[in-house]
């Protein structure tokens, strides 16, 4: 296992994904999330028959609708739930699957027509290393789609006070053991954002704005995806968060210019490799 990794984290990750294989999530749940990440993506600047790679591919959830769309695709994860991936894509004869690490990508150097990272990077000690060893694998003026937890810069003060409440109750519970952590997840979701979420839908219908409602991204989603998030959120013992400038410097230090942000995901971006 490379040195780049928290083995507790990927521990982790590995029981959220086996306990969370995202078999209850409906298409439509799915596609809807889908398009709030990959909607900036470039599809049709991909060449024919396309070679990506999904770095931290989890699940597979992602990789189950791009897949469709190239020719080749790489899942990569040194975590158990490649195997959950296996078998969400067992029909999917254009996805190789590979238990490594970023600092160990199986790939040659210069040969990926494109590249995504969602949610995985934040999660290791160098971030920055992990970006570039995923650059490297692009082809020069290939994309790259990467989606890095955000420090609320682009929040009033009263909501970074409410995260950094939350961030004190994460680090105690992504110390527990696995069974606990969980359970102690689900009544956060149950809780906290299932109630929160539904009221933030329903101040919506009667015209209100919302955007700075807490936990109000989930409005719409089902319950089995805030169980999920619950447990990556409250589960996971190490996590980073970047301003929108901090990202983009990033992104540019590690070989990515021509750099654009999601307007509707936090802190979502695709920037091509230089050439």
């Amino acid at each position: 296992m490379s040195e780049n990794i928290e083995k507790a984290v990927v521990a982790g990750f590995g029981d959220e994904w086996s306990r969370f294989d995202q078999s209850a999530l409906s298409e439509s749940e799915l596609a809807a999330m889908f398009d709030n990440y990959f909607s900036i993506f470039p599809w049709s600047e991909l060449p024919e028959n396309a070679v990506g790679f999904d770095l931290g591919c989890g699940s597979g959830r992602w990789a189950r609708l791009v897949a469709p769309r190239v020719g080749t695709l790489h899942l990569i994860d040194p975590s158990d739930a490649i195997e959950v991936a296996k078998r969400n894509l067992a029909g999917q004869a254009d996805c190789i699957f590979h238990r490594a690490g970023v600092d160990a990508i199986p790939l040659e150097d210069n040969s990926c027509d494109l590249g995504y990272s969602l949610g995985v990077l934040h999660h290791i000690e160098d971030t920055e290393g992990g970006l570039r060893n995923c650059v490297a694998k692009l082809k020069p003026g290939a994309p790259f789609l990467l989606y890095l937890y955000y420090r609320f810069d682009n929040r009033p003060a009263w909501f970074r006070a409410i995260w950094k409440v939350s961030d004190v109750i994460r680090r105690g519970i992504s110390k527990l053991p696995h069974s606990l952590r969980y359970a102690v997840s689900q009544l956060v979701a149950l809780l906290i954002y299932f109630p929160l979420a539904r009221t933030a839908l329903v101040l919506e219908k009667l015209g209100l704005n919302v955007a700075s409602f807490p936990l109000s991204q989930y409005r719409k989603n089902s319950f089995y995806t805030m169980r999920t998030d619950a447990l990556d959120r409250f589960g996971t013992q190490l996590e980073k968060r970047y301003t929108k400038a901090e990202m983009t410097d990033l992104m540019k230090r590690c070989g990515l210019d021509n750099i654009t942000f999601s307007s509707t995901s936090f802190w979502t971006a695709v920037g091509y490799k230089k050439i």
